[in-house]
């Protein structure tokens, strides 16, 4: 029989995440993503060295250093896999629509500089209000966005209405909030990362939005199996490598026509709306708001570490 890997293949286009090249090599994913946690990771270890020095060397600035770092992991990244990568804007922009955009063109006019097109580019923004305002504007001028740190269904109905191509629901940390606050272990269909996924996907799929879930931020491959269906699941190398050395049956868990048949109300979305009912997620708004001070913590370092080297 298939390992596990090849089987999920089957129902579910499989996004490594990671900055790790290698890992993209050997498990051959359709796309990639990445995030300042990762390429943070990445940036400071031997064999990315010579890369990182090259993407820095005529920068003018450490922002400049950045965006430069940014594109020559993406450009790598691209060269190994069929598909999109995912880059992400300074999480420090997640409540700055102007800035976010800014940031986006940018990056966007430096892949296209490089020969690459935009249609194997995912922007990565954060999943709040201004976030959302952001990719509605870039996605209509044909820039593509994975709206990411995403805990809730009122955020992925907002991005749905917006029109963004690509949603990450976290579900690892929305296990790790229940967990914490129950003190229970959640396994298969009664985890809570994995109940949140398969809601919007449901959503979507009952009111015909074409908006692509990708599950994330896994922590077993219990959630991933749980998930087999989804549109998309992006997946780290230490959780590739165990569903690769499984056999294990798979079985799709998630379907297209019985979720639009689903029993399900259409929500009326607007700013006041989503910031009422992410308020009210506990969850969601804690989650959401560590994340991004994560990210941004992440950045911060990155820029020293590029500060040292420009010297």
């Amino acid at each position: 029989m298939a390992n596990q890997l090849d089987q999920l293949k089957q129902f579910t286009t499989v996004v490594a995440d990671t900055g790790d090249f290698e890992a993209m090599r050997e498990y051959q994913p359709q796309d990639a993503t990445t995030n300042p946690s990762l390429i943070l990771k990445a940036s400071q270890q031997e064999q990315y060295a010579d890369l990182v020095d090259k993407a820095i060397r005529d920068s003018i600035n450490v922002e400049s250093a950045i965006d430069q770092v940014l594109i020559a992991f993406g450009k790598e990244i691209l060269e190994i896999v069929p598909g999109r990568v995912s880059t992400e804007v300074d999480a420090r922009l997640s409540f700055d629509e102007a800035g976010t955009i800014a940031k986006a063109h940018q990056l966007i006019a430096l892949y296209e500089d490089a020969g690459i097109d935009r249609e194997r580019i995912l922007i990565k923004i954060a999943s709040t209000w201004e976030g959302i305002e952001a990719a509605s504007k870039l996605e209509d001028e044909g820039i593509h966005c994975n709206l990411t740190l995403m805990f809730s269904l009122a955020q992925a109905v907002a991005c749905a209405e917006a029109g963004v191509k690509l949603i990450s629901p976290f579900v690892g940390r929305i296990y790790d909030w229940y967990k914490k606050e129950t003190g229970n272990e959640y396994t298969g269909a009664d985890d809570p990362g994995v109940q949140s996924v398969q809601e919007i996907y449901s959503y979507y799929r009952k009111f015909g939005y074409e908006t692509e879930v990708m599950g994330a931020s896994f922590r077993n491959t219990g959630q991933i199996l749980e998930l087999a269906g989804c549109d998309l699941l992006t997946i780290s190398p230490g959780l590739l490598e165990e569903l690769q050395n499984s056999d294990e049956p798979v079985e799709k868990k998630l379907d297209a026509e019985a979720a639009a048949n689903a029993d399900i109300e259409k929500i009326d979305l607007d700013e006041k709306t989503f910031r009422y009912l992410l308020n009210e997620d506990a969850m969601a708004t804690e989650k959401t708001a560590q994340g991004i001070r994560a990210f941004a913590a992440d950045i911060v370092k990155m820029e020293e570490l590029i500060a040292e080297k420009l010297g």
